[in-house]
């Protein structure tokens, strides 16, 4: 069976973020025979803007080759003022520029967050589909992973205290593992798979 490297965007900059706790829930929980999980910084990234084009900085370009070199990227993400965080529609505008060098074309994609609120961090992840739409990444559309944080679910290296919610989360992955598998399949498997 193949290992899936999966990259991961973790959008709080924050080393307390409860997004980080759960970055480190799914790396423990991620099958390794099927997943193997590995951060993409995006702490370091200067604001875009296409003055870079001409010279991109190597913090810019490194990003790019980790979403390259990747076979799918998770972006964990709280939800700032019911959107996404800057440091993740940061990071999306680097990876797909200077024009015509958009890293996440065609890469699997999924999002998952969690925040203390009961929608957890749902119209965030809204707002980074439809960003992930343009950029032609496909995204793990089933199932959605709103998670609601509470004191002590996600201990600080990651280990879920819930059962309902590790199993959860097993269950998201699985489907993650199934979707980059899709998304890679060839052209004529792909037809054939569906006829």
């Amino acid at each position: 069976m193949t290992v899936y490297n999966v990259g991961v965007l973790v959008g709080s900059l924050s080393e307390k973020s409860i997004n980080r706790k759960l970055f480190r829930a799914l790396s423990r929980l991620a099958p390794a025979a099927e997943l193997s999980l590995t951060e993409i910084p995006i702490r370091d990234l200067p604001l875009y803007n296409y003055d870079f084009d001409e010279d991109y900085p190597e913090v810019g370009t490194a990003l790019k080759r980790s979403i390259e070199a990747a076979d799918g990227v998770i972006i964990v993400t709280p939800e700032y003022n019911r959107s996404m965080p800057a440091g993740v529609k940061n990071a999306l505008d680097w990876a797909s520029r200077p024009w015509g060098t958009n890293s996440f074309d065609g890469k699997p994609a999924a999002v998952i967050g969690t925040s203390p609120g009961s929608i957890g961090t749902a119209v965030a992840q809204q707002h980074v589909r439809g960003v992930l739409s343009f950029l032609a990444a496909p995204t793990l559309a089933q199932p959605e992973g709103y998670l609601q944080d509470r004191p002590g679910l996600i201990t600080e290296d990651g280990e879920i205290t819930d059962d309902g919610t590790r199993e959860f989360l097993v269950s998201w992955l699985g489907a993650f593992h199934a979707h980059i598998q899709k998304a890679l399949l060839p052209a004529e498997q792909l037809l054939a798979s569906v006829s």
